[in-house]
């Protein structure tokens, strides 16, 4: 068991894909005991080895179609004080092991349920994906060139507005139990997370300060000083100079006249926009990484996947960490005295049932 500070804490995951196994991931990263429960023989659906999103913690092979995988289960969760799972609405009832079935025998637990639609509704029963999911709130519209919506790859449904959204009210709901002493479902619903995330866009859309339209926005790629340019090597650059004083930087470091046009008028931001992509292909990413990296121009250079892990600030701070011989995040965020860990466990192996179960005084 680790020392983070959910140590003690004991979750039991029904085994899925995407942000259930994210949401157990971050717990167990916070030094939660999680055993996941797999399908016998059932191999990674897109064929990993090994899946970041499964580490830290070690499985059991269950059918839980069968009475004696059910019987194996029920004696795990009766000590858990968590559960995950991320089957449609129905499916653990179906099985015997909803929340209901299992109050009787452990009336303190949380019951984590992730969906994509929720556990009501008229959509509840529909499949879907991520792209569903932020299309329903509002998200997905907004994000991508004036054309054509982008999908944000499956980060601001799957994870943002899912996996994250499930931890956090599961962490809730086991805080509140220890004052109650009774557990409650975490209906924790893709299109809810991914609505909660766009709260200050309807802000400022209610405001008056937001258009319904992409790029036409301050933060959606319109404005100049809040986007990205390509650079003489053909690598990109972020900037996002919002503050004035921020912006004046930028463009001094640029090497840009005082002629510029005013940025507080939106009808100027085409001719501001031609005079930083020709400034900015002037220069290599890295050259322009000296001139800029660290000052109050709010620059970034754009890096790849393969190469975040070795920028200098991302090592200085430990971002990526090797376990079980691969590069991947390290916990986040970081606690002072209790930080999280990430615990070795075999992904290929899984771990023996009855151990477990003696493990657990189940």
């Amino acid at each position: 068991m680790g020392n983070g500070p959910l140590k003690g804490v004991k979750i039991v995951e029904i085994a899925g894909l995407g942000p259930t196994p994210f949401a157990a991931m971050t717990l167990a990263d916070m030094g939660a005991e999680v055993v996941r429960v797999a399908r016998p023989g059932a191999g990674h659906l897109l064929g990993l080895e090994y899946d970041i999103l499964n580490r830290g913690r070690g499985f059991i092979e269950l059918d839980l179609k069968s009475g004696a995988g059910r019987s194996v289960a029920r004696r795990l969760i009766a000590r858990a004080d968590g559960l995950i799972e991320g089957m449609r609405p129905g499916a653990m009832e179906r099985l015997g092991l909803g929340p209901d079935d299992l109050a009787g025998i452990n009336p303190t637990l949380v019951y984590g349920r992730m969906t994509g639609w929720g556990q009501d509704g008229p959509l509840a029963q529909a499949a879907g994906h991520d792209i569903n999911y932020i299309a329903l709130s509002g998200a997905l519209h907004a994000i991508g060139p004036a054309d054509a919506p982008v999908p944000p790859l499956n980060l601001l449904g799957d994870f943002g507005g899912g996996g994250i959204y499930l931890a956090f009210g599961m962490v809730c709901a086991l805080y509140e139990a220890r004052q109650s002493g009774r557990g409650q479902v975490v209906d924790a619903a893709i299109t809810d997370g991914a609505a909660h995330l766009m709260a200050m866009i309807y802000a400022m859309r209610q405001g008056g300060r937001w258009q319904d339209a992409r790029a036409a926005n301050l933060l959606d790629g319109a404005a100049p000083f809040y986007g990205t340019y390509r650079c003489k090597c053909g690598g990109f650059v972020a900037v996002g100079a919002l503050e004035p004083q921020f912006h004046d930087e930028l463009v001094a470091r640029l090497g840009l006249s005082g002629d510029l046009p005013d940025r507080s008028d939106p009808r100027n931001w085409p001719a501001l926009r031609a005079r930083l992509e020709a400034a900015f292909l002037s220069r290599t990413r890295e050259e322009w990484c000296a001139v800029l990296e660290g000052t109050d121009a709010c620059f970034a250079p754009v890096l790849s996947i393969d190469e975040a892990a070795w920028h200098r600030h991302n090592r200085a701070r430990e971002t990526f960490i090797e376990m079980d011989g691969h590069w991947q995040p390290a916990p986040a965020p970081r606690l002072g005295r209790t930080p999280g860990r990430v615990r070795p466990a075999s992904q290929i192996t899984p771990l023996d049932t009855g151990t477990v179960l003696a493990e657990w005084n189940a």
